[in-house]
């Protein structure tokens, strides 16, 4: 008999009337209205049951709206009024059944929020938005829900409801957090009405929220799941704390099959890393809000939040701190890890770098960094004709050429990866050790440890020139040859005092007391909080009048909490003029300053290795350039393009 590492985790729970197989359900994550009609395209279909197929028990999908008159946000929300949006629904809950999930269908209205942009992208209006009370938001004045707009909108949810599981969907799940509609009712901070449907108390407060609870139920009847999901606490000052978490989950309690416990609210950046936790903070950092309310009530309760370690799933069910564990952005990292974990394989660990919500704002789908069928699931669905097998040379052994080789290795060809260095990982192996990187050095352990258990040929300590490339003949060269420090033009660059970011990491016994850090983009500034968080005094140099976020806008929130907690000082719209033996001389908006130094630290760019490969480029009949080498990449960039790249190996 197969003995399950993981038996609380892989036992099934039943909700309703319905049995789930497993305690892992993939949340709510947004594949939205790309195409700009209103309706979903082929890929959502592809994109959720990945999911199902990976193993969740239970799949949530979009936020699907039911108002599109006074409900909707921004111009990629789907709304469930639309006509003939049963169709496009319908798909989705099949793709998502057919592998033995239960699909749910996110209901959503964003009330004070409603008819303009996410604060991300400038909060524009477009017409009128109802809330709890009559206020002023971002230049616009919101209207006061009145009687007739709460019955229209709790018949809203209802209908919402009842069409999800007429489409195919056997579970729904009400948006009541993270600062929606349902949310500005229960928050007294929002809600500071004066009748039965708001105000210092509680039951009024959570009255709108419980008779939407109450009439899905009617449209649903008895036995059809239903979740919902609410936060556990705001996470700020001012806002509601895991008291007020309790008291509306006690008068949940019974209306719901399952209370599934997030935390914060979106429209307030300081928590934005809460809600969507950032590589800064501890795995499972929310848990705490669903383990609290768990001891006040009968209904089952789910948690979520920086969930991607099996172990620590099992021991959330095991203790009893929550009934169900649910992931996000590890299900985009692997979607196999419910399966996985099952078998005792291990899973790639999301980053919480948030590049896939940053992608899927910026382009509409979730392209992941590590894992580079995300955002493609439709295109991986269909396979490709078989490889023509190939001799292919890999050239660098960072995080593009480790992808190329197991990619080619995986496609039938002979690949041989050759690194100049002693390990595989490249640039970025210097950032050990870093306290907020530990779920990028696992990522790299992995594709290390599969590249050394594979068939591929691995040569390290091995420089490629042309002619080591011509003495072994191969058909294909990949050169991943990544990139060098840029070493900015100012007087006093030389002087012995002045490293590298990478030589900062690597030779930290060589780092003064006090530093200054050239450049405020992403190495420059989390290379400050490290030193910070290694007891120097740091000091960040940046000519611009913000950081770089180097094309991941959602990682700025959790950056800059933890800028403001550990007193990282950044000077912006200042200039360097000379690096001098007492410190920075710079030109300032107050004129000309000199910021004391013991160490400076460049962190102003790269320089690709164009010359370097470009030398391979008459070695092989096919030849390709990737990765920084081409220009500097992100990992989610490097990471897709070595897997396409080398997934097209081998067609003639």
């Amino acid at each position: 008999m197969y003995k399950c590492k993981y038996p609380h985790l892989f036992s099934p729970i039943v909700l309703g009337n319905t049995v789930f197989r497993n305690r892992i359900f993939a949340s709510p994550t947004g594949y939205q209205n790309i195409n700009g009609d209103g309706y979903l395209n082929e890929g959502a279909g592809a994109y959720y049951g990945r999911k199902a197929m990976g193993g969740a028990a239970s799949v949530a999908t979009f936020e699907g709206v039911v108002d599109s008159e006074f409900g909707k946000g921004g111009a990629g929300h789907i709304c469930l009024d639309t006509p003939n949006i049963s169709r496009n629904l319908a798909a989705v809950a099949v793709a998502i059944k057919s592998y033995g999930a239960v699909a749910s269908l996110e209901l959503q209205h964003t009330g004070m929020y409603a008819n303009r942009d996410l604060g991300f992208f400038g909060a524009e209006s477009r017409g009128i938005a109802y809330g709890p009370v009559e206020c002023e938001l971002n230049g616009r004045q919101i209207l006061a829900m009145d009687e007739e707009i709460i019955e229209r909108t709790i018949r809203k949810f209802a209908e919402g409801a009842a069409m999800a599981k007429r489409c195919g969907f056997g579970m729904v799940t009400v948006h009541a957090g993270h600062g929606w509609l349902l949310h500005q009712f229960l928050s007294p901070k929002t809600n500071t009405r004066r009748d039965k449907w708001g105000g210092p108390d509680i039951e009024n407060r959570a009255r709108f929220v419980v008779a939407v609870c109450d009439a899905i139920r009617k449209a649903v009847g008895p036995g059809f799941p239903i979740e919902i999901r609410i936060s556990g606490s705001e996470c700020y000052d001012g806002g509601y704390d895991i008291d007020n978490g309790v008291a509306i989950s006690r008068q949940l309690d019974g209306h719901v099959d399952l209370i599934h416990v997030s935390a914060g609210n979106h429209e307030v950046e300081e928590v934005f890393a809460v809600t969507h936790p950032s590589m800064f903070l501890e795995d499972g950092c929310n848990v705490q809000y669903a383990a609290e309310i768990k001891k006040h009530v009968k209904t089952p309760v789910a948690t979520v939040g920086a969930l991607s370690d099996p172990e620590l799933m099992e021991e959330i069910i095991a203790s009893g701190k929550a009934d169900v564990v649910q992931a996000a952005r590890a299900l985009l990292a692997d979607p196999d890890l419910p399966n996985k974990a099952r078998a005792g394989v291990e899973a790639r660990k999301c980053l919480r770098c948030l590049a896939c919500f940053s992608n899927e704002m910026n382009y509409g789908q979730p392209y992941c960094a590590i894992n580079p069928e995300s955002g493609r699931e439709l295109e991986m669905r269909y396979d490709i004709p078989p490889a023509i097998k190939k001799k292919v040379l890999i050239v660098g052994g960072g995080i593009g050429g480790m992808q190329a080789a197991l990619t080619c290795e995986s496609r039938g060809h002979d690949v041989i990866l050759c690194e100049k260095g002693d390990r595989l990982g490249g640039v970025l192996r210097c950032e050990e050790g870093v306290y907020f990187k530990k779920n990028l050095e696992h990522y790299l352990d992995q594709q290390e440890s599969a590249i050394k258990q594979s068939g591929i040929d691995l040569r390290l300590g091995t420089e490629v020139t042309p002619e080591y490339a011509a003495k072994e003949s191969p058909n294909v060269i990949i050169a991943s040859l990544g990139a060098s420090p840029l070493k900015p033009d100012i007087k006093g660059i030389g002087s012995d005092n002045v490293l590298s970011a990478i030589d900062a990491y690597v030779k930290l016994n060589k780092v003064g007391q006090n530093v200054v850090i050239l450049g405020a983009g992403l190495v420059g500034v989390e290379l400050g909080l490290h030193l910070i968080d290694n007891g120097r005094k740091v000091t960040v140099i940046e000519q611009l009048g913000s950081i770089s976020d180097g094309g991941n806008f959602l990682h700025m929130p959790g950056l800059k909490a933890e800028i403001r907690d550990r007193g990282l000082e950044i000077k912006f719209n200042t200039k360097v003029r000379e690096i001098a033996t007492d410190g920075v001389v710079c030109e300032t908006p107050d004129g000309e300053k000199t910021v004391p130094a013991d160490t400076v630290i460049y962190a102003t760019g790269q320089t690709p290795a164009r010359d370097a490969a470009a030398d391979l480029r008459f070695c092989a009949p096919e030849f390709h350039m990737i990765g920084d080498c081409v220009s500097p990449r992100n990992i989610t960039d490097a990471t897709c393009e070595a897997f396409m790249t080398a997934r097209n190996i081998g067609r003639f």
